[in-house]
């Protein structure tokens, strides 16, 4: 990880003003705050692939260029792996099995350079609600995060929100040109999005039968949904079935109401995947 300082942006820029869209991504900070860039950047860690890119990319205005150098940065990546694969695979092989037996830990299953596994709960329905992300990168995890708090909330939208973060995160992944997956365990979120949203918004967001439930989450989801959709999957994973990314995403549901965390944070303690999976 490499923590963010003065002079570590002075590696990747001459000026605060020359940054790109693309270096912003990278530090983690939305667009929208991009005149708070500056500030808001100073002491954030981002991945070592992160700040190598960020410097990378210093006074490259073209985006096509731009993309080739991150196309590049990540074949790069791909041949490095590749160089240790002969010499590494009998001894990971073994290690991961010998872990897997002892710990009885699930294989996470991946089919995108990321994965995020989402979840929403309520206790109890309606009451206190919180939502909880894992992200996996290579079948790992690498980042939980949690937030949200009401405390008249619902499972629906406690889900609603929980996926909604997902596809922001999948949005800022897409844009690095990484593969997206997310994986939700509630079916009426995948269909609010999907399915009935299209149908609803050829109503004016009407439907037959009486109100639409969480209408303004359901509409900043399905819109966003609509610009990345191409780019990603959204599929639906079985509650509680086995997958470690389920469970880690349910165990920041049960933190978020714990700590009653209203906005939505990355969890900064250890990954200690044993430990949080005893919490709660």
């Amino acid at each position: 990880m490499q923590t963010i300082t003065e002079q570590f942006l002075s590696l990747g820029l001459d000026n605060p003003l020359d940054i790109s869209d693309k270096q912003l991504t990278l530090l983690d900070i939305s667009l929208d705050k991009k005149e708070l860039w500056f500030e808001l950047a100073l002491g954030k860690s981002i991945s070592d692939a992160r700040a190598e890119l960020f410097v990378l990319l210093k006074d490259i205005k073209a985006k096509s260029n731009q993309e080739k150098v991150i196309q590049n940065y990540k074949a790069l990546q791909v041949f490095r792996k590749g160089e240790n694969v002969g010499e590494e695979k009998t001894s990971l092989r073994a290690k991961s099995k010998e872990q897997r037996d002892k710990k009885k830990e699930p294989i996470i299953p991946t089919s995108g350079d990321v994965t995020v596994y989402c979840d929403g709960g309520c206790s109890p329905n309606p009451g206190a609600s919180g939502s909880g992300v894992a992200i996996y990168r290579a079948g790992q995890v690498s980042e939980l995060w949690f937030g949200l708090f009401e405390t008249n909330g619902t499972n629906n939208t406690a889900e609603l929100n929980a996926l909604y973060e997902s596809l922001l995160i999948a949005q800022k992944e897409s844009e690095l040109g990484n593969k997206v997956e997310i994986k939700c365990d509630s079916m009426y979120s995948i269909n609010c999005i999907k399915t009935w949203a299209k149908g609803w918004e050829s109503k004016g967001w009407t439907k037959k039968g009486g109100e639409i439930k969480n209408l303004e989450i359901i509409k900043k989801a399905y819109s966003l949904y609509n610009t990345i959709s191409s780019k990603i999957s959204l599929s639906h994973i079985k509650a509680h079935a086995g997958a470690e990314g389920n469970e880690l995403a349910d165990r920041m549901t049960h933190h978020t109401r714990h700590t009653k965390e209203t906005m939505f944070v990355k969890y900064e303690k250890s990954l200690d995947i044993n430990e949080i999976l005893k919490m709660y």
